[in-house]
């Protein structure tokens, strides 16, 4: 469909902007079911979330993919019948039709306290200043003056086509959750966030089908990975750090290869282009220490320096073996395994 526009520039016709022609249009209308604000942006936010892993549209909200209307009516606790309603026309974010529902429901309930009636017209939101605010009144049906067109034949679907669709649909977030939940033994609050994005969760398990660690895969990519998209603006389909990449540098942190802070500066030199993970670790020194004879001398020369803290420590205060592995990994300049150096350290100090 087109919209017409009004510019004195073409001699005061009226033009027609055409960008939009030939694009299909899929309206979806809902019983008024929704009684929150936070109840509609949940609703958009699911179906947002449905249309991308149906790919049949890429949901970009900023450009006018996908907009929503939001018809909002109060009525007083215990009254059966709904109250008149108003439309809030083309709100392009979540957040926007939580925003844009409350303020029209303070409107509203502003205007019967006083004494006032609801208008049934069509309005807008203004997101700077809060408020939603009239366009026209709305119309109803008979205004429309609908009427049948003759070159429109009547469109029958077979229960046999119905089939044909529901078994080449890929698999939907709802269950792609629960299937995260289920078998990979994530949390809800975790599988939500995956599956929030069919592109974020397809890179998931790519990471997954190379990395065992479950959770440490998960903890990566709503970390570091979702913090550098966001930083730099960029959807996980542009990462410069792939899904096999990522998976290889977590399967160094899980063989002790290096740390997990020195998996951290991998990931900035992969996200810089400045290799891959092996030639990474390399070229800046940062492969792990997890020889026990090293370790244990490094270990036994770090007690021998602090007897003081060593005898303490042997009299019950625990808590000095943190400072124990710190000092073994100041001189190993955090190259050493960790675990390897506490094990380590407890034994020094209880021989």
């Amino acid at each position: 469909a087109g919209c017409n526009i009004y510019a004195q520039e073409i001699g005061g016709l009226t033009g027609i902007d055409l960008n939009r022609t030939g694009t299909p249009l899929l309206e979806i209308v809902t019983e008024p079911d929704m009684r929150s604000a936070e109840e509609a942006a949940s609703y958009f936010r699911q179906l947002h979330n449905l249309v991308r892993y149906l790919k049949i549209c890429d949901g970009n909200l900023a450009e006018g993919s996908m907009r929503c209307d939001v018809n909002v009516s109060v009525r007083p606790r215990g009254q059966a019948e709904f109250g008149e309603r108003a439309e809030i026309k083309n709100i392009n974010s979540f957040r926007f039709v939580e925003r844009a529902v409350r303020a029209e429901s303070e409107r509203q309930i502003d205007l019967l306290e006083a004494g006032g009636v609801v208008e049934r017209d069509t309005r807008l939101y203004d997101e700077v200043r809060d408020e939603t605010r009239s366009m026209r009144s709305k119309e109803l049906s008979d205004d429309y003056r609908y009427f049948p067109d003759p070159d429109l034949l009547p469109l029958e679907i077979t229960p046999a086509f119905i089939e044909a669709i529901r078994a080449s649909m890929p698999e939907l977030p709802g269950a792609r959750r629960q299937r995260f939940i289920r078998d990979l033994g994530l949390s809800e609050y975790d599988s939500t966030r995956l599956t929030e994005d069919p592109d974020v969760a397809d890179y998931f398990e790519t990471v997954t089908s190379e990395c065992p660690d479950i959770k440490l895969a998960a903890n990566w990519v709503l970390g570091e990975v979702s913090a550098s998209l966001n930083k730099s603006d960029l959807p996980i389909a542009r990462s410069p750090v792939s899904a096999a990449s990522l998976a290889s540098l977590l399967a160094r942190v899980l063989d002790g290869s290096i740390s997990g802070n020195a998996a951290k500066t991998v990931f900035e030199a992969l996200w810089a282009g400045e290799g891959n993970v092996d030639s990474i670790i390399r070229g800046k020194g940062l492969e792990q220490i997890s020889d026990s004879g090293a370790l244990a001398a490094i270990v036994a020369e770090v007690v021998a320096a602090n007897q003081p803290q060593a005898a303490q420590f042997r009299a019950g205060k625990d808590k000095l073996l943190g400072f124990f592995v710190g000092q073994v990994m100041q001189k190993t300049q955090g190259k050493a395994n960790p675990k390897e150096v506490s094990d380590l350290v407890r034994k020094a100090l209880e021989d």
